[in-house]
């Protein structure tokens, strides 16, 4: 898989088509070739194309009612994002239960864990979803399901070791669909509520590709508990806008490698820069796709931005981001939001430094994720029924309502 823009979009072309009947009927199959879902995500993951044009390509396809399950699921993950954003310290009690959770294994769910991880738990499915997922950065969401479920319950491992796993290996890995994922099938995401994995479940929709033994997959282990609960949202990050007078190094990272919607003319750039933040992603290691990818998508994005010889230095001492600004002359570091997850982290440990050398960070946030992030302080349902509005806010409906008289 390419990390263009115009890789995201020729994909998006090719299974334009696809969005409405064959997209709703058919998406939980997991064929093996994939060919009945998208694979967008890695592109929508890092906004080498957006949400709001994807949406818009299904709704001048299709119309609403026709792609509407298409279109939910582009939202979910706009929902997952928005959900994390507004409770962080889920993020924060997760990095800091990898650590635990690793030391807490005793040595038989060690060695259970290791074959896993290694293609040898003897689960024959366990064993080929591993092995995509390493060969091929991707797993079908549907496997992701099973994964985690046979994870959780039926091997009794640690839910954070193994989205810990998953963020690793995921071209389209991201710190709140990832995290949130595993939590759903856990059932800490909605309190009381799991996933659990069937034999049966697995076979008919793999067409009989893959056909455990259910006495391999039975539950054996309960649910994890979460002592504390499920904290209470808090409002969206406070940003800085950008000071248009003053010189500025445009910072891109791979979590919004679209074109800025504020007008760049506008603000006086002296420079740009990107920045790699994918190894910060677990402290157990980072597959060399994602690596790649996201190197290969920053290269992209400075390029369709007219500076392809821009540095790309690593998210590790914030001296190498400093000394570009000072190189530059600037006093400003301007940059798409920082959403939570392992970026965020880096950046605003790195503030008190920033701020020393003189230098102030603003951001800009997407109107698409300021208009559905502050509705996800609960399920899913409450985003879902409101995608009608969000869509005629973002100015969408024009091209589903002149779909709609031709259907």
């Amino acid at each position: 898989m390419i990390a263009t823009r115009n890789a995201g979009l020729t994909r998006l072309a090719a299974f334009l088509p696809h969005m409405a009947d064959d997209y709703a009927t058919r998406r939980n199959y997991d064929l093996g070739v994939h060919s009945v879902v998208s694979r967008l995500s890695p592109f929508l993951r890092r906004r080498l194309i957006t949400e709001s044009e994807v949406v818009l390509a299904a709704l001048g396809q299709h119309g609403l009612p026709p792609a509407a399950k298409f279109i939910d699921e582009v939202v979910w993950r706009s929902y997952f994002k928005g959900w994390l954003e507004l409770r962080p310290s889920i993020w924060r009690d997760y990095c800091d239960g990898i650590a635990s959770d690793l030391v807490g294994l005793d040595l038989a769910r060690r060695k259970t864990y290791d074959d896993v991880l290694n293609a040898r738990s003897a689960i024959a499915c366990m064993d080929a979803w591993v092995v995509e997922l390493t060969t091929t950065g991707y797993l079908h969401n549907h496997a992701r399901l099973w994964f985690a479920s046979i994870w959780v319950f039926s091997l009794g491992l640690p839910w954070r070791l193994g989205a810990d796993f998953f963020l690793q290996h995921l071209l389209d890995g991201d710190p709140a669909s990832d995290t949130l994922g595993w939590r759903w099938v856990a059932g800490l995401h909605t309190p009381g509520k799991t996933y659990q994995a069937r034999a049966d479940n697995i076979a008919t929709f793999t067409n009989g590709r893959l056909a455990p033994d259910p006495a391999q997959i039975a539950p054996r282990y309960p649910a994890p508990a979460e002592p504390d609960g499920l904290p209470q949202p808090r409002a969206l990050r406070d940003i800085f806008a950008p000071n248009p007078k003053l010189p500025t190094l445009l910072l891109i990272t791979e979590e919004d490698c679209a074109a800025p919607p504020v007008d760049l003319a506008a603000l006086n750039i002296r420079a740009v820069v990107a920045v790699t933040a994918s190894h910060l992603r677990s402290p157990t290691g980072l597959s060399q796709h994602v690596a790649a990818f996201e190197t290969a998508a920053l290269r992209d994005t400075t390029r369709r931005l007219g500076v392809a010889d821009a540095p790309i230095i690593v998210a590790n001492d914030p001296d190498a981001l400093i000394a570009q600004a000072h190189h530059a002359g600037a006093t400003q570091i301007v940059t798409s939001f920082v959403p939570t997850g392992p970026l965020q982290d880096w950046l605003m440990a790195a503030m008190p430094r920033i701020a020393a050398a003189g230098l102030c960070l603003a951001e800009w946030r997407r109107p698409w994720d300021d208009m559905i992030w502050p509705d996800c302080t609960a399920g899913f349902f409450k985003v879902k029924k409101n995608i009608p509005s969000y869509l005629a806010m973002a100015g969408l409906l024009p091209a589903f309502d002149a779909q709609k008289d031709t259907k």
